[in-house]
């Protein structure tokens, strides 16, 4: 039996997962294999796996709580997408894209480094992440996930602004994009 690696927490140890804000989430596949697609004349087309990560995706927001989605773009290895959670009341908001005035300051608690529970942005990409494979290995596709995935918390009108910007023009600028295979860092 293998070791567990001792991994970094990539989480940012301020924040509750659970806090309204708007989140910029990247997922990619395991060993960045392209089982999405593929970039044809700077347009993605979708494989059979990418069409089921597509309409999974959409239906976050029936299975979550007060979640809004935003930008969303699959491409052949990976995926972004704009996921808001925008309770109504009792919780901390960060920036919310869909009420950029909402602020309230709430100091984070202990319980921030527990389970973050239901309705965490942990929670509902693992949900996410789930369904895709299950449905994947009902289908009897090739199929898997990297095992993290990356998140940023969206603080300002500029920033989602360019995130959003960034996110919808990916399957253009593919060839410039750090996750394709001949991409060489500048």
């Amino acid at each position: 039996m293998k070791p567990k690696k001792n991994r970094k927490n990539i989480r940012w140890r301020i924040w509750d997962y659970r806090w309204n804000a708007a989140y910029f989430i990247t997922i990619c596949t395991k060993n960045k294999a392209h089982y999405f697609g593929e970039i044809v004349n700077k347009k993605m087309v979708l494989s059979h796996v990418g069409v089921i990560a597509n309409i999974l995706w959409s239906e976050i927001k029936h299975h979550s709580e007060n979640i809004i989605l935003d930008a969303f773009v699959i491409m052949p290895n990976h995926i972004h997408g704009i996921l808001i959670i925008d309770n109504p009341v009792g919780q901390r908001h960060a920036f919310v894209a869909t009420s950029p005035t909402k602020k309230i300051t709430q100091s984070p608690n202990k319980s921030r480094f527990q389970n973050q529970g239901k309705n965490s942005i942990s929670s509902i990409i693992g949900s996410y992440k789930s369904a895709v494979t299950k449905h994947a290995n009902r289908l009897d596709l090739e199929f898997g996930w990297q095992g993290r995935f990356h998140d940023h918390v969206i603080r300002d009108d500029q920033s989602f602004l360019f995130i959003q910007n960034y996110i919808l023009q990916n399957p253009e600028k593919w060839e410039n994009d750090c996750f394709h295979p001949g991409y060489v860092k500048p």
